[in-house]
């Protein structure tokens, strides 16, 4: 409906159409795995060109690379990490805190997370990540590299599909010994599995932003263990930065 709306600005002469994606779908298949995979990610990024679409804005997508190759047009990428550290600096002012990564993929945002994070609260923050292995659907690997014992383990992470990820991450930083474990992701898409691993007691609290509505959630569930923080008002500085040509890493640093 977006690429037909576009097309149809187009056709009534726009001079320049940004599409802003909160969450953008199909990101997260942005290579070949096997023989005949589809790359779908750059059939998106086709479709949104084919319309007349001059820039894209969205959030987090899972791969920037691949995003960033994707796409010819013009793209602007915005990071949740600031709205999660204004949430989690008053909650864990006073505790020893480790920034956890789900898989080494997310190293680097866990990392970059840390570092605000950090630099917010005014003391030290540890890292660790779990190592996490994938053949032919099957998903291994129980080991985390990095201290967790008595503290407050902060699991960072793009998206949560089923969450069967972070429940993995979660039991393990319980079982040796974590204080709290708390999860925080940018996107929600909650499918499969997801009430049972949300009502876990690995889990204290799940963190998103409001880019997906949590309708598959049982209510219940919701209520007690999902807190959603709102990203439009970080869109709408994003969308008068482009527009009056302010700087998006500017707002990003903030």
């Amino acid at each position: 409906e977006k690429s037909l709306f576009i097309g149809a600005l187009r056709d009534a002469s726009a001079g320049c159409v940004t599409a802003v994606i909160p969450y953008l779908c199909y990101a997260r298949k942005d290579r070949k795995s096997q023989p005949r995979d589809p790359i779908t990610i750059r059939y998106v990024a086709s479709l949104f060109e084919a319309v007349g679409t001059n820039r894209v804005l969205t959030l987090d997508v899972h791969n920037l690379a691949a995003f960033q190759n994707a796409f010819r047009c013009h793209t602007d990428h915005l990071e949740a990490k600031s709205l999660f550290v204004r949430y989690f600096a008053p909650l864990v002012r006073n505790e020893e805190v480790v920034v956890v990564s789900p898989d080494m993929g997310g190293i680097k945002r866990a990392e970059q997370f840390r570092q605000a994070l950090a630099n917010a609260t005014g003391k030290t923050v540890s890292n660790a990540f779990m190592e996490k292995y994938r053949s032919k659907g099957v998903v291994s690997g129980e080991t985390i590299v990095g201290e967790v014992k008595d503290k407050v383990a902060l699991i960072i992470d793009d998206l949560i599909s089923t969450g069967g990820t972070i429940l993995r991450t979660a039991s393990a930083c319980r079982q040796l010994g974590a204080k709290h474990v708390y999860v925080a992701a940018s996107h929600g898409v909650f499918v499969g599995v997801a009430n049972e691993v949300l009502a876990n007691a690995a889990l204290d609290k799940v963190i998103v932003t409001n880019t997906i509505p949590p309708f598959r959630l049982n209510p219940e569930i919701a209520g007690s263990k999902l807190e959603i923080l709102d990203a439009a008002p970080f869109f709408a500085a994003a969308m008068t930065r482009i527009h009056t040509g302010g700087s998006i890493v500017a707002l990003l640093e903030e």
